[in-house]
């Protein structure tokens, strides 16, 4: 029995769920999420808990068990509390600037660079040199960030680039520090 997979998921005020069709969605404050079930799982709801089920006990039902459930739970914490994540942009003249969904970015590059936000995830820009991504689902908060953040990655010499807001960059040391040794 996966450990994960069976640890009840507890449902919080003001998110409702629903199980049709091979689908659940769930719906709460700050969207409304849906994923569908394996055949090989059954999903219910019982006294303000979903439950997470293998019908068969094959090696695919088993592999899916916790990942069901861990997606399962992420949509009911996305949809009740939202997932955030920070950048920071490192570097002279680095800045963000925020038009509308639009999101342009001077990286040092001989002109901007611009992303349009997904539905489902907003953008934010509280200064020049941060930005913060929200939204209720976690992967595409997560996608978003990482493509955010591929545009101009931390160099490992002059730590200059767009990094996460906890990420610490263990720069490397120059030719010119060696001292000649070769």
């Amino acid at each position: 029995m996966s450990r994960i997979g069976k640890k009840p998921i507890p449902i919080p005020e003001g998110v409702e769920v629903s199980i049709q069709d091979g689908k659940i969605k769930i719906k709460g404050s700050k969207g409304e999420l849906q994923q569908s079930i394996p055949f090989c799982l059954k999903v219910t709801v019982e006294d303000n808990q979903i439950l997470v089920k293998r019908i068969r006990e094959d090696k695919q039902a088993r592999v899916l068990h916790g990942t069901i459930r861990s997606l399962i739970f992420n949509m009911v914490k996305g949809v009740s509390e939202g997932y955030e994540k920070e950048l920071k942009i490192v570097g002279m003249g680095y800045r963000a600037k925020l038009e509308g969904r639009k999101l342009s970015l001077n990286l040092g590059f001989s002109h901007p660079v611009e992303y349009i936000a997904p539905e489902g995830v907003n953008i934010q820009v509280p200064d020049p040199t941060t930005i913060k991504i929200s939204g209720c689902d976690k992967q595409k908060v997560g996608e978003v960030a990482a493509q955010i953040r591929s545009f101009k990655k931390p160099d490992p010499y002059k730590g200059k680039g767009i990094r996460y807001k906890d990420e610490v960059v263990k720069l490397k040391v120059g030719k010119a520090a060696l001292g000649g040794k070769g």
